[in-house]
């Protein structure tokens, strides 16, 4: 198999064959010529299928090293279609600090369809024996989990999975393909929020599932064609695009990362730094073990309370208060009061978004310029005489 970037940029990117260019052009067209009755050259109606989506399709299935890729209008698309596959009624085990919009989808959207969801601490993989019910259809998780970046042994909770007779999906937008396979580790199906490190820019909205199982891939194929939620063909090229240069900024993102944290970490002002990439981290050996790098997604908590984060976040210059996250650009937010403010305070507690807790994206500008716009939001945010709370 060929190397990452050399995929990335090659697969499903031949030059068009008539007029010879480089970069296929993008296929606008909602409908496709038939030479006679239910005879095509593979395409009829764009909703059911598109060449630029293919293209798309067929390059970040074979990044995330598996057989088929489906391209949705966004990753909260893809979490809908595939809770659809369990019909009415089911159970999701799902791990318990996943992304509040997930979150949202299966306590207030799945339930509304008899499917129930037990959120499960899987910081010890074991523990998801007890939560497993007759039926179980789907077990999600996310690896690091968002905003606290714990991490799930995903070869174990596979395993588990597979003998109670259920799928695994697992959220790998933290990681993206080019730190980490899931579906190499036991994963039926990888699920990303495109918008993120895969295009990589923050102008595209969509997601995508890749698998390796056809009965999987009949299902859902069926189901984005169905039910409609299917990127637009511009949408599929920006992606593509981005898709090109992922290896080159994961690369970047990590660099960027590792050096903010070993910053913070010697910062007074702050009580504690997330980072799986820090040997502090306590799952930083599983980090090793079953990713390829560490990625880009950091958190920390400030000293002084939800005054001192909102004080930080009101002074930060190159960082943006926003949410999202996996762009070029670095951009922090405030979990508690913004990606996760859908959670019940009990439920923030329990997986521990408190208000002091500031996330970070951490784009790949020049690094000292980051670090000093950190250093500089922190000398206001955090006198010197708080203490740790």
């Amino acid at each position: 198999m060929q190397g990452f970037g050399t995929r990335a940029i090659h697969i499903g990117q031949e030059p068009d064959p008539y007029t010879g260019a480089v970069i296929p052009p993008i296929s606008l067209s909602t409908t496709f010529k038939q030479s006679s009755i239910g005879n095509h050259k593979g395409y009829e109606y764009s909703r059911s299928s598109n060449p630029t989506r293919s293209a798309f399709e067929q390059a970040i299935a074979s990044l995330e090293k598996g057989k088929y890729g489906i391209a949705f209008s966004s990753g909260s698309a893809v979490t809908a279609t595939i809770v659809t596959t369990i019909g009415t009624g089911g159970h999701i085990i799902s791990v318990n600090d996943v992304y509040g919009g997930t979150n949202r989808y299966f306590s207030k959207v799945a339930s509304t369809q008899g499917i129930s969801t037990t959120f499960t601490d899987l910081l010890n993989p074991y523990n998801i024996e007890s939560a497993f019910r007759p039926d179980t259809k789907i077990v999600w998780v996310e690896t690091p989990t968002n905003p606290t970046l714990r991490l799930v042994d995903i070869q174990k909770v596979a395993q588990i999975t597979h003998k109670h007779g259920a799928i695994l999906v697992v959220d790998n937008t933290f990681m993206s393909p080019y730190f980490q396979n899931p579906l190499e580790l036991g994963a039926d199906i990888v699920v990303h929020s495109v918008t993120k490190y895969i295009n990589g820019h923050s102008d595209v909205v969509m997601g995508v599932a890749v698998m390796n199982d056809n009965s999987i891939y009949e299902k859902l194929r069926f189901l984005q064609n169905a039910m409609g939620a299917v990127p637009s063909p511009f949408d599929s090229w920006l992606a593509n695009r981005g898709l090109k240069t992922l290896h080159v900024r994961m690369k970047q993102h990590q660099e960027n990362a590792l050096a903010i944290g070993k910053f913070l970490e010697s910062n007074d002002k702050v009580e504690e730094v997330i980072y799986p990439g820090l040997e502090s981290h306590p799952q930083h050996d599983l980090a090793k073990k079953q990713a390829k790098g560490f990625g880009g997604m950091l958190s920390f908590r400030i000293k002084g309370g939800f005054e001192a984060a909102d004080s930080f976040l009101r002074n930060i210059k190159l960082f943006t208060l926003a949410e999202s996250l996996g762009g070029v650009e670095s951009l922090a937010e405030h979990p508690a009061k913004m990606t996760h403010a859908a959670l019940t305070p009990e439920h923030r507690e329990t997986v521990g978004v408190t208000d002091n807790l500031i996330r970070l994206s951490v784009g790949i500008e020049e690094v000292n310029d980051l670090i000093a716009d950190l250093q500089q939001a922190l000398e206001i945010a955090v006198p010197n005489n708080v203490k740790r709370i």
